[in-house]
């Protein structure tokens, strides 16, 4: 089961998750065969981290809820929310089978919360540029919920562009780039 996580930090809290980078990457690393796709998202204004997003192939939502809320940022106070949903992986791959590769342009996750009949399910016309594109559901799979995707594109109104506009109670569009521990 595919479930799509998003940390948001809480404001100020940037010194606490720069002491607990190591502690996060150590966490991660035990999930590091069920990632799909992982990464911070960054501020505009100063290109420092105000999210983390991951993708992860888990058993079931007791193990989505495991793996989002003993994370060491979560725990020590780091973030001020969570976004958890299942998710569905439409294009089959990881971020790392991404044929752009890890770096060159600008990376974005676009969040559409939506809720409804389903919209944005099939995959866009031009997908060349998608890194991760699928659908956010409740734990059982039977409501949509909204679509997230990571996309490649050269300014925000572009990324933002690979959902259908009207069809979202909200559209967020975040930079984000690629996560891991630095080589």
């Amino acid at each position: 089961m595919e479930f799509f996580c998003y940390h948001r930090d809480r404001p100020g809290s940037l010194v606490l998750r720069q002491e607990l980078v190591e502690q996060h990457w150590s966490y991660m690393d035990r999930y590091a065969s069920e990632m799909i796709a992982r990464g911070p998202t960054l501020s505009d204004a100063d290109g420092g981290p105000t999210g983390s997003v991951h993708i992860v192939d888990l058993p079931d939502p007791a193990a989505a809820r495991s793996f989002a809320f003993d994370e060491p940022g979560y725990q020590a106070g780091v973030y001020r929310d969570v976004l958890l949903r299942r998710w569905r992986n439409v294009l089959g791959r990881t971020m790392w089978e991404f044929p752009g590769g890890r770096t060159g342009g600008n990376r974005f996750l676009v969040l559409g919360l939506g809720s409804g009949e389903a919209t944005d399910v099939a995959l866009p016309a031009d997908q060349d540029e998608l890194i991760a594109y699928g659908p956010l559901l409740s734990d059982d799979e039977s409501t949509w919920l909204g679509t997230a995707a990571l996309v490649r594109a050269p300014d925000p109104e572009t990324a933002r562009a690979v959902l259908t506009p009207d069809r979202y109670a909200d559209i967020e569009v975040h930079r984000w780039q690629f996560g891991g521990r630095p080589s």
